[in-house]
């Protein structure tokens, strides 16, 4: 479970992101706005969606950053990033020891 503090931290990670998300658009719009012919627009919406990407993994570092950060005040030496509950490992059907595979007795 996330304290409240990193909530907190995530959540204005994120407004940081969407910040900079729409500013990278509103600068495509104005390059593309500008732009004199098509190829010049072309590459405008691509800076626009490069910054765009940016920003999301700026806002995805930060978040790691977090992860341990709160690791390391609770002593967890590594944070996962997948579950980590108890799998059940199950055996295919037909071997398991006590029943039998197929019309056979139970000894």
């Amino acid at each position: 479970m996330q304290s409240a503090a990193e909530k907190m931290k995530d959540a204005t990670s994120k407004a940081k992101e969407k910040v900079k998300e729409f500013a990278g658009k509103a600068e495509g719009t104005a390059e593309a706005a500008t732009a004199r012919t098509p190829e010049e627009r072309a590459a405008a919406k691509e800076r626009a969606k490069a910054r765009e990407k940016e920003a999301e993994a700026e806002y995805h570092e930060e978040k790691a950053e977090h992860r341990e950060e709160a690791a390391a005040k609770h002593g967890i030496a590594g944070v996962p990033l997948a579950g980590t509950g108890h799998r059940h490992h199950r055996r295919p059907v037909g071997t398991h020891p006590t029943y039998p595979t197929s019309g056979g007795k139970y000894m």
